[in-house]
Parts: C-alpha cells; structure tokens; sequence
C-alpha cells in the first residue's frame, strides 16, 4: 500500500471512530462512515469491506496508541510507581471523556458478535495492560515503593475496577471525585509504608 493509501485509510478509521463514538456500534453503518469521511462508497469499500471490519481495526489501533504513550513517557529514572501513576491518569481520561469514548460501542459489539479469543482486541489489551501493571508492581516491589504478595492478582483487579469504572461513567455517570478515590484506593493497596 503506498503512502497516500496509508493516509487514506488512516483517515476513514479517524472518522469511523468518532462515528462509533457517537453512536455506538449497532445503529452505524457503512453509509454513516461514507458521510463522516466525504468520500464514495467505492472509495470506503476499497479499504473496508464492512463496519465490522472497521471497528476491529479502530481497535487495534487504540491499543497501539496506548502501548505508544507508555512508550514515550518512560526514561531510565522512570519507577514503577511513576509508570504506574502515569497509566493511572490516561485511565482516568478515558474514563472521564464524555466525546472520543468507544466503550458503549464496544459492548455492543462485543455482545453481539463472536470473536476468537485470540482475535479479540479487547482482551489482547486487558491482558496486554494486565502484564504490563504486574511488571510495574514488582519492579515497585523490588525497589521497595511496593508492598504486594500477589502482583498479578493485584494488575487483574485493578483492571477489573477500571473497566468497571468505565462502564459506570456511560450508564450512570461518574465524578471525577469518585474515580480520584478509586484510584487512590488502589495505589494505596500498594504503597510501602518505608
């Protein structure tokens, strides 16, 4: 693919993801992600052939951003806790962002379709983050930031509640306040009292 190819489907999934933002996953159709991007219906299904098939992508490519801000914040002075902390603050973003947030998309889709385990971007990324917080927690520990018998357990759980929090912030709103004292909760859990 050349690279204005590149570009041009990079731009489809821009606007396809603020359309699954806006209006979940099941109401969007092709013809809403031809509107969003200007462009033919030709144009759209030379690239993709479905909405499925967008999303999915719009997917792995949030996970690669993800993975992408971790890679540029951390430097060689940079703890575990800090990591850790700055993982915590992007969460609390998501959590909080009312207008780019796919989580209602997301479980749509999810609940209406079968995907491989191995295919599901969603759980590539819970575990992906999952490992990623166990690594943090035992390099806390090592240095000493950290008291945890059981990191692994303790990277599920805080997973666990952020997703949770996630979905409390769609369906019933969330303060900022609250999600401040879940993550404060969490971190405490883990902090050395040396």
């Amino acid at each position: 693919m050349g690279s204005k190819s590149i570009q041009k489907k990079q731009y489809i999934l821009e606007k396809a993801k603020s359309v699954f933002a806006q209006k979940g996953f099941k109401s969007v159709t092709m013809q809403d992600i031809i509107d969003a991007c200007q462009i033919s219906r030709g144009g759209l299904y030379l690239y993709f052939e479905s909405t499925r098939e967008i999303f999915l992508e719009v997917l792995r490519l949030e996970g690669e951003e993800a993975d992408d801000t971790f890679s540029e914040a951390m430097t060689e002075e940079s703890t575990g806790s800090d990591i850790l902390a700055l993982f915590l603050k992007e969460q609390k973003k998501e959590i909080l962002n009312k207008g780019e947030n796919l989580t209602v998309a997301i479980y749509e889709f999810f609940f209406a379709n079968k995907v491989p385990k191995k295919e599901n971007p969603v759980r590539i990324q819970f575990n992906s983050a999952v490992k990623i917080i166990q690594q943090l927690i035992m390099d806390g520990v090592e240095a000493g930031e950290f008291i945890c018998d059981d990191p692994l357990g303790a990277a599920r759980n805080m997973m666990y509640v952020l997703e949770g929090l996630k979905v409390c912030a769609q369906t019933m709103g969330i303060t900022e306040e609250t999600v401040n004292r879940e993550i404060l909760y969490m971190m405490k859990g883990l902090i050395s009292e040396s």
